[in-house]
């Protein structure tokens, strides 16, 4: 990637560089990353083993963490689950060499926002990493009015929080920007399609089965703590409406 055609380079909104953590146990694959990542103006550390990957988590806390699922101690998996035990809420993109739906699925229930699977192109990752933290509150541009409403439920933009009838709710970058976007268009259908090309900016193999898993998610985290308000319009997609009085 050349001078003239390189973004804008992302900051954290305090105007410092985005922290992000790599994990793979390749270390030739190690340092690439943490080249190009250092390249994009980031502070970056990386870690070659699970137990690794968790203390410096805890001590360097990253706003994005690049997580291979196949490690020598510990798989990513169980090293997400840990991290999100311990409250780390920030995006998590992993790496696998496995290109079967099960894993695919496997590694987004862990809670993970996107993966790549090896061999990967290095500007691909970079892109969607770059994506990942735009939709975070890391990255996040100014709005005149950062709050939505929709009945009970509110979500503000500028400090990325979300709540329900005043009780908060923590969601994942990426349930946050699906859920954003539901708010952004209340009582308006939205199709796979559309939610798939807005949320996670690519087709993701064109499985839509990946918007059906976040809205899942979403259900049991704000329709829990009142009436339902995510619908389903059979063979056309989804929308959010307030609850009935």
């Amino acid at each position: 990637m050349t001078e003239t055609t390189r973004p804008p380079q992302l900051v954290r909104q305090d105007g410092s560089p985005i922290r992000a953590l790599v994990v793979d146990d390749e270390v030739s694959l190690a340092d690439l990353l943490t080249m190009a990542l250092r390249y994009e103006g980031w502070d970056v550390k990386a870690v070659l083993k699970g137990h690794d990957a968790l203390t410096t988590a805890r001590e360097f806390r990253p706003d994005v963490i690049v997580l291979d699922i196949m490690l020598p101690d510990i798989d990513g998996l169980d090293v997400l689950r840990r991290l999100r035990q311990d409250r780390f809420d920030g995006p998590v993109l992993f790496l696998t060499a496995k290109d079967s739906v099960r894993d695919r699925i496997a590694g987004l229930t862990a809670s993970g926002d996107d993966y790549v699977t090896k061999p990967f192109s290095l500007e691909e990752l970079v892109a969607r990493l770059r994506g990942l933290l735009r939709r975070s509150a890391l990255a996040m541009n100014a709005v005149d009015d950062p709050e939505v409403r929709v009945g009970d439920l509110v979500l503000n933009e500028e400090r990325y929080e979300v709540s329900r009838a005043g009780v908060p709710i923590d969601l994942t970058a990426t349930e946050f920007e699906l859920l954003r976007y539901l708010m952004r268009n209340p009582r308006r259908v939205l199709s796979k399609a559309q939610i798939l090309d807005r949320v996670w900016s690519y087709e993701f193999g064109g499985r839509s089965s990946i918007v059906e898993l976040y809205i899942s998610y979403l259900r049991k985290k704000i329709d829990a703590l009142g009436e339902p308000m995510i619908q389903t319009v059979r063979g056309v997609g989804y929308t959010i409406k307030a609850a009935s009085p």
